[in-house]
């Protein structure tokens, strides 16, 4: 009898082990989030979620993370163009200024923060002229965009470093200039690139804590954000406020990485 040559082949063990583990650990992560989605009762979860606290967290996060993602968009597109297209003396070393904070703990970029703009001679120089940071909603947008700005370069990099420079060359041979070739034509090609990179950072910004902590504190109902809520909703033992607080960050969370992956290509710039 003729062997089937449409049979597929048994797996092996080292395929068998492997994809074990990955969706047994996708399901343990699937499991935990959902566990705290419907942990609390639905009316509990739904009053909860309309509490005025939560309201203004909401609030307060959509509006703070909209102006300093707009701020990482404007810095972000010439630093990355710079990064990608230039060459100059000290690019290297100006790129891993850019990559600091990405390696480095929240905690201590808003310690940094904090003593910039608090005791130093440049923070005291605002205060005189009535400019307050620290402990403020402005102490949220700058301490947001501080610490995610490198993420959008990052992406932004990566999406201009995927367009042959030669269309550029090509826009300035039939008359273009620098900036009109960058404007029709290296903006429109890197369009899903600053994209992604807009949600991704945005979706931080909402979800940035520790340097938001540290520059702006945990003021109920002044600078309190969605994570700040969460935190002090959990050290006061309002369970209930603190999942509600998780659960708008999860689902912004997850949109955002499904919009990020839709416009990304699945590029991994990270």
């Amino acid at each position: 009898m003729p062997p089937n040559r449409d049979a597929l082949p048994h797996p092996s063990a080292f395929k068998v082990l492997f994809l074990t583990i990955l969706f047994g650990l996708v399901a343990y992560m699937v499991v935990v989030i959902v566990g705290l989605v419907v942990y609390p009762p639905l009316p509990a979860l739904i009053e909860s979620l309309t509490a005025p606290e939560i309201l203004f967290a909401i609030k307060l996060s959509l509006i703070t993370s909209a102006i300093s993602t707009t701020l990482c968009v404007i810095g972000a597109i010439p630093v990355a163009y710079s990064l990608a297209r230039f060459s100059f003396p000290g690019r290297g070393f100006i790129n891993s200024i850019f990559n600091i904070p990405l390696a480095l703990p929240p905690l201590v970029a808003g310690v940094a923060l904090l003593i910039f703009y608090g005791p130093s001679k440049f923070g005291q120089m605002l205060s005189a002229a009535g400019l307050d940071v620290i402990y403020t909603p402005l102490g949220i947008i700058i301490a947001q965009f501080f610490v995610n700005l490198p993420y959008m370069v990052r992406v932004t990099r990566s999406a201009f470093e995927t367009i042959n420079p030669r269309y550029e060359h090509v826009a300035r041979t039939l008359g273009c200039t620098e900036w009109g070739a960058f404007h029709q034509v290296t903006l429109p090609l890197a369009r899903s690139g600053i994209i992604a990179g807009l949600i991704i950072t945005w979706s931080k910004s909402i979800g940035e804590f520790g340097a938001v902590l540290m520059l702006a504190g945990a003021t109920q109902m002044k600078t309190e954000t969605l994570p700040i809520a969460l935190f002090l909703n959990m050290s006061t033992g309002d369970l209930d406020l603190a999942i509600a607080a998780s659960i708008i960050l999860i689902a912004i969370s997850v949109t955002s990485l499904v919009v990020f992956e839709r416009f990304s290509g699945g590029r991994g710039v990270f």
